[in-house]
């Protein structure tokens, strides 16, 4: 049966040495034990993967240690985040070769000013049209220049049979978008800032970067959520927003790795020009991951 983008999914990180060379034994050993947590799948290469840090080598590298050490229920989105349709169509057909089973999609931004919806629907269609694999659309300005996703342009995309979904990672909007697209088409947010309301709001799931040191946490917020728990999701919500804030607001990726390290994971340090968390955000991060953890 074809996977579905329900549940939680760690968008995982990829641990470097200080030096910036990528520890692969370190990141096979997050996997062994991500697949024996509750997590319903991964992204693979997104902006907590440190994506456009990463030689195409060791995106493909990455990749094959994920699906190797993946619990068989847990579904793999993979990001193939190029400038050029034809480079982004080439990645995608290596990582549906070795068994991905989403393609997630970032828009190009280089040529900002002339990428209108025209030449972004078009790209994106082109992809979902060169795969087998289902695409999602990946809605996170910050990520791309300030080049966001009109609701047009989402329900237009929407309509293609390869297009299964989209992964929401911007600050407002998402149930805008979720009023806009069928029922079929899935809407995953990424980010806890608006994972509780967007599921109240009809959306399947989030790519949550807590899942990377708390995955169970996670999984329990969304299970309290499908429950109709609302009283013990709505506590939950409250902690872990207040965390991420704290954590990936202040920090991003560096502050989600210092944590991760702290949970017995090996977040590792950044990849330059991205900085590790300074001596002076020790405390706050401790606190805030031990306030999780205990709860």
């Amino acid at each position: 049966m074809p996977k579905s983008i329900k549940g939680i999914f760690a968008p995982i990180c990829t641990p470097f040495d200080d030096k910036g060379n990528i520890m692969l034994d370190h990141f096979a050993e997050n996997m062994q034990k991500y697949a024996k947590t509750g997590l319903h799948g991964y992204l693979v290469l997104g902006s907590n993967g440190e994506n456009k840090s990463l030689s195409s080598p060791e995106k493909e590298a990455t990749l094959k240690i994920v699906l190797k050490y993946r619990n068989p229920a847990q579904a793999v989105m993979v990001g193939s985040i190029y400038e050029s349709t034809m480079e982004t169509i080439e990645f995608a057909l290596m990582a549906q070769e070795a068994g991905a089973d989403f393609i997630t999609l970032l828009p190009p931004s280089y040529f900002k000013s002339v990428l209108k919806d025209s030449a972004l629907i078009r790209y994106f269609t082109d992809v979902a049209s060169a795969l087998k694999i289902p695409c999602l659309l990946y809605k996170a300005p910050q990520f791309s220049g300030g080049l966001d996703l009109s609701i047009g342009l989402i329900k237009e995309c929407a309509k293609h049979p390869n297009i299964q979904g989209l992964k929401d990672s911007s600050s407002s909007g998402i149930e805008k978008i979720l009023k806009a697209v069928p029922d079929t088409f899935e809407v995953s947010s990424g980010t806890a800032n608006t994972f509780f309301m967007a599921m109240m709001s009809g959306a399947v799931g989030g790519v949550l970067s807590i899942a990377n040191y708390l995955p169970d946490k996670a999984v329990e917020l969304y299970d309290y959520i499908l429950a109709g728990d609302l009283q013990k999701a709505i506590q939950l919500d409250r902690l872990i927003v207040t965390s991420n804030m704290e954590i990936s607001g202040n920090y991003g990726v560096a502050g989600v790795k210092y944590v991760m390290d702290l949970a017995g994971y090996k977040g590792g340090f950044p990849r330059l020009p991205l900085l590790p968390v300074p001596p002076e955000g020790d405390p706050a991060l401790k606190e805030s991951f031990k306030t999780l953890n205990i709860t």
